[in-house]
């Protein structure tokens, strides 16, 4: 598959939304970024709708169909009748108009396609039918029975879609010319490529807006009373069964439309549940006028299938139907075999995410599986890591940071803005003598600190550092720095106890008052001897009292 859907690799933020919302889990979280496993994925497209920052693209093929026109050959465009929703107001004739101006020779409906595919599907059951058919015409379901449902491939009505019908249409009645289709949908360029020589292009509505505003065009309003026009009602959910004759009454006609739906109707299938229908299955919610090739912003389904409603007559397009062996198409297996990890590497993997316990599987869907166990599988496969599960990290986080509270030396407490204490580290408790953190969490502080220092944080909004504080009660010795997070409203108290180091300190200031005292004691009995000296030998004592004096002095500066 030639990457239809892209990654742009700097806006993805790591949500997982897009996970959470493929049907098939056909994306690999690696390096911080979610990749689409092309192998794998259905492209019904949900994974660019949901994408909150964009980092999803479509190829955009515009350039090919610009590099079609200028070859020569005429190039004309299979418009699916959905376009009455995307672009309000327009007919056929003021859409041909428009791309005629953009070098199409012509455009036509691929409506005229529906009518031949919906003919063939009352023929199929006229006659012996499987107990299950299963329309065709949308390239996302097929490629998801090819991929995940390769067992129910026989109920899948081998049958071309509407755009390789009116593909065939078109290039009978131009011999030479090129076909472009244009829709609301990204599996359509896929299914171009996987049957050439029927449709040399594919784009989505979204492309052809942006090219029509390239190129200054708009669209004129028009109307448009065709009663020859019914098929114009497949791209709503119930729009093919409400064109057949669904002549049989001894089979049940079903509608199905969104993914998640056809997925579970596929397991009922393959479980033997759900037999003798004919199910029109569409992967987008709504069908076709859900698809995700819409111009972004012009989603509202009621709107869209009144637009599309109004737009179909009550007959149906003059067609001429083609051996049946022309509107065949073979569908085979797709997928790749993987192999399934085994539950005692499930277990590990479980273990290693902290889930040792059945409990312990919380299943939240936030990694984007919609159970731990799904999750797990995916690390084994390696679509994902363990990083993915918030939990895990929460909780990893926590016991980190828990860790680092618990064993530093250092007190700490958390108050609230109301002063009361939120958290009392181990270290604290030793501090101040409290046997359990539940005797004081919850209840305000004065109760064990001099609140007025939390005060002063909390109207000032400065935080204060190491000031040196005497916590008399607990005849301890403390350098307390409080820091206000205005943020989450709380003041985090960090108490580094150097009751130690004032008693060393205060012990050396002890010795150093006793050490003076005794230089006292020794400069005056120096100088009493001295002027004993002094007198004997008739000199002065000036110069001897003033280097004692200054030695005096100097040891009192220490």
């Amino acid at each position: 598959m030639a990457e239809f859907l892209r990654l742009k690799q700097s806006n993805c933020k790591n949500c997982y939304k897009c996970i959470r919302q493929c049907p098939v889990k056909s994306i690999r979280f690696s390096d911080n970024q979610a990749h689409i496993i092309e192998e794998e994925c259905v492209l019904c497209g949900q994974c660019f709708i949901a994408c909150p920052q964009g980092a999803k693209e479509i190829r955009n093929d515009v350039d090919r169909v610009r590099d079609l026109i200028a070859s020569g050959r005429p190039v004309y465009a299979s418009v699916a009748p959905s376009f009455v929703a995307n672009y309000e107001g327009s007919t056929i004739a003021t859409l041909g108009a428009a791309l005629a101006r953009l070098g199409f020779a012509g455009a036509e409906e691929t409506a005229i396609g529906a009518t031949i595919v919906k003919n063939r599907y009352d023929q199929m059951l006229e006659n012996d039918a499987p107990p299950v058919i299963i329309s065709s015409c949308c390239h996302s379901v097929n490629l998801l029975i090819q991929k995940k449902f390769p067992e129910l491939l026989p109920y899948l009505a081998p049958v071309i879609s509407p755009m390789q019908a009116h593909g065939k249409v078109l290039k009978a009645a131009h011999p030479g010319a090129a076909v472009v289709f244009i829709g609301p949908c990204i599996s359509k360029k896929a299914e171009a490529e996987q049957y050439p020589g029927i449709i040399d292009c594919a784009l989505t509505f979204e492309e052809l807006t942006g090219w029509l505003a390239q190129e200054g065009l708009s669209l004129a309003p028009g109307s448009d009373t065709n009663p020859q026009s019914r098929a114009r009602l497949f791209p709503t959910a119930g729009g093919i069964l409400r064109t057949m004759a669904c002549r049989r009454k001894d089979i049940s006609y079903l509608t199905i439309d969104g993914m998640d739906n056809c997925i579970q109707a596929l397991k009922d299938i393959a479980e033997g549940s759900l037999t003798g229908c004919f199910i029109e299955m569409s992967a987008c919610p709504g069908s076709c006028i859900g698809g995700p090739g819409l111009d972004k912003g012009r989603r509202a389904p009621i709107r869209d299938a009144i637009a599309v409603n109004r737009a179909a007559g009550q007959e149906d397009f003059p067609v001429t139907m083609p051996p049946s062996g022309e509107l065949t198409k073979k569908m085979g297996f797709m997928g790749a075999r993987m192999a399934q990890p085994s539950a005692q590497a499930i277990r590990e993997i479980l273990a290693q995410m902290g889930k040792t316990r059945p409990e312990h599987e919380l299943n939240c869907g936030s990694c984007g599986y919609n159970t731990c166990r799904e999750k797990a599988i995916a690390v084994y496969m390696g679509k994902a890591d363990l990083s993915m599960c918030l939990p895990f990290l929460k909780e990893k986080a926590e016991s980190f940071s828990d860790t680092i509270i618990n064993n530093t030396p250092n007190g700490i407490i958390v108050l609230n803005e109301g002063l009361e204490v939120q958290q009392i580290n181990a270290a604290a408790r030793r501090m101040m003598n409290i046997a359990s953190a539940s005797d004081v969490l919850g209840g305000p502080v004065v109760r064990i600190m001099d609140p007025q220092p939390f005060f002063n944080v909390l109207e000032t909004g400065r935080s204060q550092n190491e000031q040196r504080i005497y916590l008399a009660e607990y005849k301890r010795y403390a350098a307390m720095s409080i820091h206000y997070d205005a943020s989450y409203h709380i003041l985090i108290c960090i108490l580094r106890d150097i009751t130690q180091e004032e008693l060393s300190r205060a012990g050396k200031d002890e010795l150093r008052q006793k050490t003076i005292e005794t230089a006292d004691k020794v400069i005056e009995k120096q100088m009493r001897v001295v002027q004993e000296i002094a007198s004997l030998l008739g000199e002065t004592t000036a110069e001897t009292k003033i280097a004692l004096t200054n030695l005096k002095e100097s040891l009192e500066d220490e």
